[in-house]
C-alpha cells in the first residue's frame, strides 16, 4: 500500500479523539496523512513524559501544543501559588514533548468571589509572574479566548483583543493569543484584532471546529465537525492568514457523537472537512 498524501498544516488535538487510546490515534493520523498532533497533560500524567515523546515521535508527528495551562484566577496566596507552579511544571513538560506552545485557559469565578474585574487583573499579574519561565524555556504561552457562556467557570478572558490587552500589559514576547473558532467566531472585532496579533508577532496558534446547535448538556460538547454548524470557516482563516500565519491548524472538537465514532472515521472526516473548508484559505 502506497503511503498517504500528506496534508499540509492539519494537526489534530487529543480530544478530539478523547476515549479512543493515544495509540489508535496515532495510528489514525498517520494513515490518513496528518503530521501533528496536539497534546493534553493528562496524557502526560497517564503515559509519562519520556513514554509520550516516544510514541508521539515512533509515529513520526510533530506536537503542536500542550493543553493545558492557566487558572490564574484565584485569590487565595496558597492556591495562587500553587497555580503558578503547576504552570511551570506545564510549561516543563511543553519542553519535554518539544513543543513550544502551551494553551493556557485562564480560569473563572467562583460563587463566594464574583469580581470579574479583580480576577482578570489576577490573570495579568500571574501570568507576568510566569513568563521568564517561559522566555528561559523557549515556550510561548498562548492565551485562549473563550466565548463568553464560560467567563463565570472556565476563561474570564473572551475575545481576542483582551488577550492582546493581557499579553501587553505583560510585557513579554513569551505572551500571545491562539485563535479557536469555536470560542471566537461571532466577535464582530475579530478581524482588527487577529490583524494587531499578527502585526504584534502574538498570533500563536489556530484551532478550528464549528459551533453546533442545540448545545449540548455539556456546552463545551457543542463543537462539531467544520461544516455542520455556523462557522464561516473560509472567512475567519483568511483573517489568519492575512495576520501571517503559517503554522500548524489543530482541529480540537469536543463531542459525544464524535467520540463515538470509530477512530478511523472521525479522523478521515477531519482530513476531508480540513481539505475542503479550511486549507484552501490557509
Amino acid at each position: 500500500m502506497s503511503a498517504p498524501v500528506a496534508v499540509p498544516r492539519l494537526s489534530i488535538n487529543r480530544w478530539t479523539c478523547r476515549t479512543t487510546p493515544l495509540q489508535d490515534l496515532l495510528e489514525a493520523c498517520v494513515a490518513e496523512g496528518i503530521g501533528g498532533i496536539g497534546l493534553w497533560r493528562q496524557d502526560v500524567a497517564e503515559i509519562g513524559l519520556d513514554a509520550l515523546r516516544r510514541r508521539v515521535d515512533d509515529a513520526g508527528l510533530a506536537v503542536t501544543s500542550l493543553c493545558r495551562g492557566g487558572f490564574f484566577t484565584a485569590a487565595d496566596p496558597t492556591d495562587r501559588a500553587a497555580a503558578l507552579e503547576d504552570n511551570r511544571r506545564a510549561i516543563d513538560e511543553a519542553v519535554g514533548l518539544g513543543t513550544d506552545v502551551l494553551v493556557l485557559v485562564v480560569g473563572g469565578l467562583t460563587r463566594e468571589d464574583k469580581d470579574l474585574v479583580a480576577a482578570r487583573e489576577r490573570v495579568v499579574e500571574n501570568i507576568a509572574a510566569l513568563a521568564p519561565h517561559a522566555e528561559q524555556a523557549g515556550v510561548r504561552l498562548a492565551i485562549e479566548p473563550m466565548h463568553p457562556i464560560f467567563a463565570a467557570d472556565r476563561g474570564v478572558v473572551s475575545t481576542t483583543a483582551q488577550a492582546l490587552d493581557i499579553a501587553e500589559a505583560v510585557g513579554s514576547a513569551a505572551v500571545g493569543a491562539i485563535v479557536d473558532t469555536y470560542h471566537v467566531w461571532w466577535d464582530p472585532q475579530l478581524a482588527a484584532s487577529v490583524a494587531r496579533a499578527g502585526e504584534s508577532g502574538r498570533l500563536m496558534g489556530y484551532q478550528v471546529c464549528d459551533w453546533n446547535l442545540p448545545l449540548a448538556a455539556e456546552t463545551l460538547h457543542s463543537r462539531g465537525y467544520m461544516g455542520d454548524g455556523f462557522v464561516d470557516f473560509p472567512a475567519v482563516t483568511r483573517l489568519v492568514a492575512g495576520a501571517g500565519y503559517t503554522g500548524p491548524i489543530e482541529v480540537e472538537i469536543f463531542n459525544e457523537d464524535v467520540w463515538a465514532t470509530p477512530v478511523d472515521d472521525a479522523v478521515r472526516i477531519v482530513r476531508e472537512r480540513f481539505e475542503q473548508l479550511v486549507l484552501p484559505s490557509a
